[in-house]
């Protein structure tokens, strides 16, 4: 058995050649969730995984195993509920809506623009199809929204810190706020 303890995401920073070559391993988002796993890889190797605590692997990720050769996950298909606007007579917030009350269940969920995936379930299928949602069975990779310490989170603390730098923001707020001002003052005298 080949022991694996290192992920890169993505394969950040291997050679496109180097990732074409490696050996590929399909996993569930069960086996994806856990630290410390087996697994058997496309060249037939069986891989022993021990990954930090917490850590979670994304299809397109890769495995760096001890010998140093590498192994590229792949998402694999497994038993999903897709979730989409009526096509008669609802609108893209009522996917927010539905993203609001899973999230408020801690449900994991895959967000997408036209489309939420979630893993089975009959209770919330019932659920959303009540809130005019159509809920259809698939069988396809999935890959939920991250929590808010991972890579993901980070980056868009990031970008939010930035936009709140610079002298331009601010006074982009306070001429929208004397604007607002003349507005009023406008339409009171009218």
């Amino acid at each position: 058995m080949i022991t694996v303890s290192k992920v890169l995401s993505q394969g950040h920073g291997l050679a496109p050649v180097l990732l074409k070559r490696a050996a590929t391993v399909e996993l569930d988002w069960d086996v994806r969730q856990k630290s410390r796993f087996e697994a058997t890889d496309s060249q037939g190797r069986q891989l022993g995984v021990f990954l930090p605590r917490g850590t979670v692997v994304r299809g397109g990720d890769v495995l760096v195993a001890e010998d140093g050769s590498l192994v590229r996950v792949l998402a694999a298909p497994q038993p999903v509920l897709v979730v989409t606007p009526c096509k008669e007579h609802g609108s893209p917030f009522d996917l927010t809506r539905a993203a609001y009350h899973l999230g408020n269940r801690h449900v994991q969920i895959e967000l997408k623009p036209d489309h939420l995936k979630i893993e089975p379930d009959h209770v919330l299928a019932q659920m959303l199809r009540a809130m005019h949602l159509d809920v259809e069975e698939a069988n396809a990779p999935f890959e939920p929204e991250g929590g808010a310490y991972s890579a993901g989170g980070q980056a868009h603390s990031h970008g939010h810190d930035h936009h709140g730098h610079g002298p331009g923001h601010d006074h982009g707020h306070e001429h929208g706020h004397e604007h607002h001002g003349h507005d009023h003052g406008h339409h009171h005298d009218h």
